[in-house]
This record gives structure tokens, C-alpha cells and sequence, in this order.
């Protein structure tokens, strides 16, 4: 893979799916019990905005630094910018960053990354870590070897290039199996990229019939899904979502959509129960 997250770090893709993972994990982190969090394409971990990469696509201004409008308005917000701002100036976390510097000592984190430079920059990251352990291989394989993980409570990330979107796709369901078969328990969370919005109804009518005995998908939008050239919005299919964990992201998801919403545009929510669990676990 030619793919490299340093181009579009801090995008308006990424800010989505952060303030998600932050949702996420406090949610989990509400109760004393240890977690462990899987994570299966991990990139390097932190990004400088003031790389190469960072400053040709310069897609940080649309994302990262538009949600600098959004302080003091939402605690969850906040919280995110907090962590962005002790990441260093011109720093931004990835998402194996962020996860590191809210969980506990008891708590236990598995980063997957296929690419050799990323796994070296991910190791350098956690060199001092003790509850990090990195793999170098594909995130997709591991899945059967590192599930269940220990502790027995938590969360598993599945965030891919998408360099190729049906193919992927394929991919994401077959680990998905794996995964809820041997953590029919965990939380699994798939963040996709928004282009055509037709083209997402195979993998969200798999969702509707997969194992799960619950998923939301949530999609934000920054312009209208009908052009396939671009990116139109970031989604995020929650397999097991924490109790009550719609309203949570309710209060704060649609200031995120017209804060991030491209020129001209006034940003959507989408939230869709594909399968809804009767009971509260």
C-alpha cells in the first residue's frame, strides 16, 4: 500500500472519527474494570502539521483547526481540543495517541500496522509504555490471533486506507465475522469514508443481518453524497454500542457537521439503528 495518513491528518475526516473514539472510550472508562483497545491500522500514532505531507494537501485547515470555533460549546469538544493541544504545537494525534492518553494503567492497547516506517514510528511512540504492544503485520489477520483480548472488556477499531472502497469493504466484513465470533461481547467500531452514498447500502444491509445484536451507524456529512470524486463525509459503524450512547453523541454531533461543513454548506447528522437490541447491554 502507497497510502500514507500524514497527507490528511487532522482533516475533517478525522476529526469525526476522533471525537467518536473519545465518545467511545469514556464511555467504556465509566466503570473501574479494565479494557483493552485493538486497534487494526494503526499508522504512526502522531503527525506534524507542518510536514511536506501535512502542508500540500493543508486539508487540517477544514478539519482540525475549524473545530477551534467549537471551544466552549461542548465538553466533549473541549476534552478533544485539550488533547490535540498537548500533543504540541503543531502536532496531531492519531488515534493510538489519543486512546493511550485516556486509558488507565491496568488497561491494555494492540496497535496493528502493516507498513514498516509507520510500525518503527509506532514503537518509538511507546517505547516507554508498558501496556502498548505493537504488531507489524495486517490488521485484518490479527484480529484471530489478538481476540479476546485480555482484559476481557472493550474496544476494536477497524480504520482502513480505503485505497480501494469495494474491495475494502469485502475485507471489513470478513474480519467483522472473525472479530464477533471470538468477541461476540466487545465493541467494534468501523470508520468508512463518505463519497457516493448509494454505494454504502451492501455493507450497511450486511450490517443489518450480521451477529450483532446491535449497530448504529453514524455518518456526518460536510456536503451532499452524490459526487463520487470526492470525500463528502465520515462514517462510523458501532457494532455493541455503549448504552445510551446515541443520545451522548447527539448533544454535540450536529454543532461538528456545520462546524466542519464545506463552503456553501450547513453539514448533516445521520444516525440509523441498522440492528437494535431490546435490552440495555
Amino acid at each position: 500500500m502507497n497510502y500514507r495518513h500524514a497527507y490528511h491528518a487532522g482533516n475533517f475526516a478525522d476529526v469525526v472519527k476522533h471525537a467518536l473514539l473519545i465518545a467511545l472510550l469514556e464511555s467504556l472508562l465509566g466503570k473501574d474494570k479494565p479494557l483493552s483497545y485493538v486497534e487494526t491500522h494503526a499508522g504512526a500514532g502522531r503527525y506534524d502539521l507542518d510536514s511536506e505531507a501535512a502542508r500540500r494537501t493543508g486539508e487540517a485547515a477544514n478539519g482540525i483547526v475549524r473545530l477551534q470555533a467549537c471551544r466552549g460549546r461542548s465538553p466533549l469538544l473541549d476534552r478533544y481540543l485539550d488533547r490535540v493541544q498537548a500533543c504540541g504545537p503543531r502536532g496531531y494525534p492519531g488515534s493510538p495517541w489519543l486512546a493511550a492518553g485516556m486509558l488507565r494503567e491496568t488497561d491494555a492497547m494492540h496497535l496493528c500496522e502493516w507498513q514498516d516506517e509507520e510500525a518503527r514510528d509506532l514503537r518509538r511512540l511507546f517505547s516507554d509504555d508498558p501496556r502498548v504492544h505493537v504488531h507489524r503485520r495486517d490488521g485484518y489477520a490479527a484480529l484471530k490471533a489478538l481476540l479476546p483480548p485480555h482484559p476481557r472488556r472493550g474496544l476494536v477499531l477497524i480504520d482502513p486506507p480505503f485505497e480501494e472502497q469495494s474491495d475494502e469493504f469485502s475485507r471489513i466484513q470478513a474480519a467483522l465475522a472473525t472479530a464477533l465470533g471470538r468477541w461476540p461481547e466487545g465493541i467494534h467500531a468501523v470508520w468508512y469514508p463518505i463519497k457516493l452514498g448509494r454505494e454504502l447500502q451492501p455493507f450497511r444491509r450486511w450490517l443489518r443481518a450480521c451477529p450483532a445484536r446491535s449497530v448504529l451507524d453514524v455518518q456526518v456529512l460536510i456536503q451532499p453524497d452524490t459526487v463520487p470524486q470526492r470525500l463528502n463525509g465520515s462514517g462510523m459503524a458501532i457494532l455493541h454500542p455503549p448504552w445510551r450512547f446515541e443520545e451522548r453523541i447527539a448533544a454535540w454531533l450536529p454543532l461538528l457537521a456545520r462546524t466542519l461543513a464545506a463552503d456553501g454548506e450547513t453539514g448533516h447528522v445521520r444516525m440509523t439503528w441498522l440492528r437494535q437490541a431490546t435490552d440495555s447491554d
